[in-house]
């Protein structure tokens, strides 16, 4: 079945499980009525696009680890819905009540690309409300130890006179781990296969099991099995040095201009009040100045912590929808 037939298939499929599933309007919600500084009165949920185990679920639940103590002692709530390149929690999110009890982490893949690759039942540009640019984390390109490459230049002379045999890991289409690796395809001219699996961690196992012969996934999530020498990192996605990783070289030693990073925020259905994203934007910046989540977060999953207003969030995001659509035009990139 081609991928995108799957795509739609799995959008179908859960929404016949969750109720009527809207393909261009959203039917009105009531306004919020709870003063501001109430919220939150019952637990809080957060989507996540990826399964367990996975770098957003992992920034996701140390993020929720720092969370109760700034919101009148609410947890918040981690709800994995992984599938379809992240679209499927995103859709659900967007069909909820702007009242602040379903968030959801956003990321590239489902905020501002997804809909360059396959029909979604909403629009990037107006389904959501942005609260916060949380983090950036940093990539690293994967091949498993059995194959002989050392370097990514190597790699890429292999890849040319054997197009088509090597095949990637990613998360599905759209997502940061399938758009990275498409575009540095492309640049690269080289082919690759696409095999998807439903996290980061699930993709790494399958380097470690030979199933899969490169990916493009967190530092964080690959770290170890790095440095034990199970899986080879070839470059760096981002042009910054990687601290956990100085002598592996970025990408655009190789490919000129190539400089990519994995951000996260939190976002809301479209229409909140703005006093309201204002008090959850306010409970965010406090949690992520927490030393215990900074540290998970900056040391174990080697991120750099963002922070900010709603406004340059939402600034932030306008220009990743006009970033990636272009590169996916000029890359060439395909739905499969």
């Amino acid at each position: 079945m081609p991928f995108t037939r799957l795509v739609r298939r799995q959008l179908i499929v859960h929404a016949a499980a969750t109720g009527a599933f809207a393909l261009a309007v959203f039917a009105p919600v009531p306004a919020f009525s709870q003063p501001a500084a109430q919220w939150p009165e019952r637990p809080v949920k957060l989507l996540v696009t990826v399964g367990a185990g996975g770098a957003a679920d992992t920034l996701s639940r140390n993020l929720a680890s720092g969370f109760a103590q700034f919101a009148n002692n609410q947890p918040l709530v981690i709800e994995n819905r992984p599938g379809a390149g992240g679209t499927i929690a995103a859709a659900a999110v967007a069909r909820e009540r702007p009242d602040g009890y379903t968030l959801f982490l956003a990321e590239v893949g489902p905020n501002a690309v997804s809909h360059m690759l396959t029909k979604l039942p909403y629009d990037p540009h107006t389904a959501f409300t942005p609260i916060i640019h949380a983090v950036n984390l940093p990539a690293v390109v994967l091949v498993r130890s059995t194959l002989p490459y050392k370097t990514l230049p190597e790699f890429i002379a292999a890849a040319k006179q054997q197009p088509g045999k090597f095949n990637y890991a990613s998360a599905g289409l759209g997502n940061w781990t399938h758009l990275f690796m498409a575009y540095l395809n492309s640049q690269a001219g080289i082919e690759q296969v696409n095999v998807v699996y439903r996290s980061g961690a699930k993709m790494l196992l399958a380097l470690l099991r030979n199933e899969a012969d490169t990916a493009i996934i967190s530092v964080s999530t690959s770290l170890g099995q790095v440095r034990e020498g199970k899986i080879r990192a070839l470059a760096g996605a981002s042009i910054r040095p990687m601290r956990q990783l100085p002598d592996v070289p970025p990408v655009g030693n190789t490919i000129s201009g190539f400089d990519v990073s994995v951000w996260h925020g939190i976002v809301g259905p479209a229409g909140m009040d703005p006093a309201l994203v204002a008090r959850i934007n306010g409970i965010f910046n406090q949690v992520l100045q927490v030393p215990t989540v900074r540290t998970a977060i900056t040391e174990a999953q080697a991120a750099d912590i963002v922070g900010g207003t709603p406004q340059q969030f939402d600034a932030f995001i306008k220009g990743e929808l006009k970033r990636w659509p272009e590169v996916v035009r000029a890359a060439g990139i395909k739905p499969e």
